[in-house]
């Protein structure tokens, strides 16, 4: 496989990963932006969800425990927009996406909500520290699903 370098490459590559797959580079999205949550939870959620031999009842407890953070996360974003906050409210929604099964995920691919949403925790912080850099993080996303196939 060769260095993926945009959204349709990814896409693509995203599609053509099996269940399984998508969940462990979910996780790896996910663990990319995890500095960006203060919710402990998380971090436990997202070690389940990169768990290739995680059972079924520890990725349903997980993704139990990944949706209270969303919630929890989207209560304290309030409605000043509190930009941190929301932040980590976009990990716990890439949390959720990555330990969602396929069928019942609504963009129809795990791992794709899950970078969409790690996106939009990375877009957050930096409306929050008004940092208008080029860090790119579907840059950083392509890097990680190209070492992860060619691994």
């Amino acid at each position: 496989m060769s260095q993926i370098t945009n959204d349709t490459e990814f896409k693509q590559a995203i599609k053509d990963l099996d269940e399984s797959s998508q969940r462990l580079i979910a996780a790896r999205f996910v663990e990319h932006v995890l500095a960006l949550s203060t919710d402990e939870r998380i971090a436990r959620v997202v070690k389940v969800a990169a768990d290739n031999e995680a059972s079924a009842d520890e990725l349903s407890n997980a993704l139990r425990t990944a949706k209270a953070s969303t919630i929890d996360s989207h209560t304290r974003c309030g409605a000043e927009g509190n930009w941190t906050e929301q932040a980590g409210y976009f990990v716990s929604r890439a949390a959720v996406a990555a330990l969602t099964p396929c069928e019942q995920c609504s963009s129809g691919s795990p791992a794709w909500q899950a970078a969409m949403s790690s996106r939009m925790a990375r877009t957050s912080m930096q409306i929050d520290a008004d940092d208008m850099s080029t860090s790119n993080e579907s840059e950083q996303q392509y890097q990680i699903l190209s070492d992860y196939l060619n691994s």
